[in-house]
């Protein structure tokens, strides 16, 4: 019963996450006109989030093996509460009480990824099968929500400020409820926390080992396909392909609708084929799916990109996640290295799409999604298990 409740929290502290950052990413344009930022000037607003992302991800680890991941959830929700509120009402005085606000929230972001990722790997274990892609799942279920509410507070035309502060307040409240249900994140045979945290497991070992960071660079291309269409879908649909408002809005919610789909269903694909066909047939999927709405003559076209998109981002980032779990005892340690690399791609992202869209179009800057994706394509092999466990044991043998 224990382990069933806290599965039931883990869902909601992903989807929350993932309502509260798609609600900040549907506003984006209407932020961006409020400011009068042109691309580039948007990019490096948007960099604020990464920044604070980065920050947190290196100490994460060893603040979730210190504190324990429903802590961790808890405190980070108040405060990604707290920033995005910052930001909100920010938008309507200045560029800078913005990137305050952003930066809290990125920094609140990063944290909570890592903990939410650990409790997901334990809730994984005591359950004894693969479910990793279903809680991601649910951050894209919490973004696909939070991009139709956005649509809905765009076409009614609620202030940014009003929407963005309401969301705070539920996601906050709602999120430290359920992380009080989390179940411990060792079991009395693993190390102590302590141990851990001088051993082996700890996230500066983490850093020397060829296999995470190359899961974290695998994590990275992914990451940043996902980013990219978070932030700048909508952008790109609204200028480049001259789509209201509105309907820009709704091709971010059907980027969203398609990774939820691949991340819901991913888990039967995992068992049966194995992560690395997966990954790869997944990637191959988004190049298509950016190739078209790059190059789409008309918004149908785009659209039609968009899914493939985002079904071809869906499982990587999960998939970074298991593999980095796949030793419970280093667990913390690997998520939190794994979470930094990729998380790079959030810091690299918003100013390399706004550099390139100031001399090629934002639409045309897209293109760098596929480039990376193709790189993904290429070492999909370090994410194969550590292990021949259950549903994994099919990619073992064909390796």
């Amino acid at each position: 019963m224990r382990v069933k409740a806290a599965t039931a929290a883990t869902y909601a502290a992903f989807a929350g996450s993932g309502f509260a950052f798609a609600s900040w990413a549907s506003r984006i344009p209407q932020v961006r006109d409020s400011l009068g930022l042109d691309s580039g000037a948007l990019g490096l607003v948007l960099l604020a989030i990464a920044a604070g992302s980065l920050l947190a991800l290196p100490l994460s680890g060893p603040v979730v093996t210190r504190i324990g991941s429903s802590r961790t959830v808890m405190a980070m929700a108040v405060l990604l509460g707290l920033g995005l509120a910052i930001a909100a009402l920010g938008s309507a005085a200045g560029v800078v009480p913005v990137v305050a606000g952003l930066f809290l929230l990125g920094f609140a972001n990063g944290a909570w990824d890592v903990a939410m990722n650990v409790q997901g790997t334990v809730v994984e274990r005591h359950l004894g099968r693969s479910i990793m892609s279903r809680f991601h799942a649910g951050f894209s279920l919490g973004t696909v929500a939070g991009a139709l509410v956005g649509a809905a507070m765009v076409a009614l035309h609620v202030p940014v400020a009003a929407h963005l502060t309401g969301v705070a307040a539920v996601v906050t409240l709602g999120v430290v409820w359920q992380a009080r249900r989390f179940v411990p994140d060792h079991d009395e045979s693993e190390p102590a926390a302590g141990q851990e945290a001088a051993g082996s497991g700890s996230a500066l070992a983490a850093w020397r080992e060829p296999r995470t960071l190359l899961i974290g660079v695998f994590v990275l291309a992914f990451a940043f396909a996902e980013g990219v269409g978070n932030d700048w879908i909508s952008v790109a649909a609204i200028d480049g392909h001259h789509v209201s408002p509105a309907y820009g809005t709704l091709a971010f919610a059907v980027f969203l609708t398609a990774m939820t789909i691949g991340r819901w269903f991913g888990p039967g694909l995992l068992d049966r084929y194995g992560r690395t066909p997966v990954v790869r047939t997944l990637a191959l999927i988004g190049i298509v799916g950016v190739a078209l709405f790059v190059f789409g003559p008309s918004p149908a076209y785009a659209y039609a990109g968009t899914l493939l998109w985002g079904l071809g981002a869906s499982l990587g980032f999960p998939v970074g996640m298991s593999a980095g779990g796949d030793d419970p005892r280093k667990a913390a340690g690997r998520v939190s290295v794994i979470a930094s690399i990729g998380y790079c791609a959030f810091l690299a992202g918003p100013p390399t799409i706004g550099f390139l869209g100031d001399h090629l179009t934002v639409l045309r800057a897209l293109i760098v999604v596929a480039a990376l994706l193709t790189m993904a394509v290429l070492i999909a092999g370090t994410v194969r298990p550590l292990g021949a466990r259950s549903g994994e044991r099919r990619e073992m043998q064909e390796v």
